[in-house]
């Protein structure tokens, strides 16, 4: 058993290292201070912490239930839950541990954002955008949050809105590739490319080793092209659509329009793997990523 004093030191190391990305070493540091404090629930949920950044979430689960073993309303390990079951597009078990997390901690506005994520993901964009409002009620200068608002409000179709929080949020953070990421998507989805490329472009210089970023910048530079762009107009209309509306559409296409739609398809797969391998040259040269 070691002193307080001590295992705040030992904490204090494990969360440098993280920001280092020495994950590694920060996980021997927590498990170090398993062995000389196994009935810390801290201590569990801070390894869980760790190893969900090395995203090996199912060692993550299962640290974090060992500290809830020991603390139920330990509010590092049910916000480690969180991320593992949104990292791993969980719904139903991210909502139930979002009640949960949320009952620990109802000031956490991390969790307003991560509801509103999922939400998106499921086209509930006037829901996810009342719950980033509520977040940003607890954290009302949180450029993230107001990334992601951005995002759905440019989902919503609030162009000017996207635009004006867009700003708001360059004007608080500019070190963020995370911010860049969302606002990247946002100009995307309002149509202004110019922005949307310079935004990924931003995001995969802070951090070029995120795999999510750089195909999201490698998608970015292949939607530059313009023909591309025209290709794709029609994806973006059905995207707005309902399930029903878009089978009807197709069918009626492929009734009344066979031959164009059959053109259309084989332009867009020419024009998809074209301006895939004209970014690939670009960025990579005549070798393999």
């Amino acid at each position: 058993m070691i002193t307080r004093q001590v295992a705040e030191l030992r904490y204090s190391k494990i969360y440098q290292l993280l920001e280092l990305k020495r994950y590694k070493d920060a996980m021997q540091e927590a498990q170090q201070l398993i062995a000389e404090n196994p009935d810390e629930a801290n201590a569990y949920a801070v390894l869980a912490q760790v190893v969900m950044r090395m995203e090996q979430y199912k060692d993550a689960e299962s640290w974090s239930l060992q500290a809830l073993k020991r603390d139920p309303d330990n509010r590092i390990a049910w916000f480690v839950r969180c991320v593992i079951f949104y990292e791993q597009q969980k719904w139903k078990e991210l909502e139930q541990c979002l009640q949960e997390a949320q009952r620990v901690d109802p000031n956490e506005a991390f969790y307003f954002f991560l509801r509103a994520n999922a939400l998106n993901r499921k086209g509930a964009y006037s829901r996810a955008k009342e719950e980033l409002l509520d977040g940003l009620e607890l954290a009302p200068e949180n450029a993230l949050y107001l990334a992601g608002l951005s995002y759905t409000e440019a989902l919503l179709g609030q162009v000017a809105a996207s635009r004006q929080i867009a700003r708001q949020a360059l004007r608080l953070e500019v070190e963020s590739y995370q911010v860049y990421l969302y606002l990247g998507w946002a100009a995307e989805r309002r149509g202004d490319y110019d922005d949307y490329l310079l935004m990924l472009k931003n995001s995969v210089q802070l951090d070029p080793t995120d795999k999510q970023i750089r195909e999201s910048y490698l998608e970015a530079l292949q939607k530059n092209y313009r023909f591309y762009r025209i290709l794709l107009a029609p994806a973006t209309l059905l995207k707005r659509m309902k399930p029903w509306q878009v089978l009807l559409s197709w069918f009626i296409a492929w009734i009344v329009f066979k031959p164009l739609v059959i053109l259309f398809i084989i332009l867009y797969v020419l024009t998809h793997w074209t301006t895939k391998l004209l970014v690939h040259v670009k960025v990579f040269g005549w070798r393999r990523s």
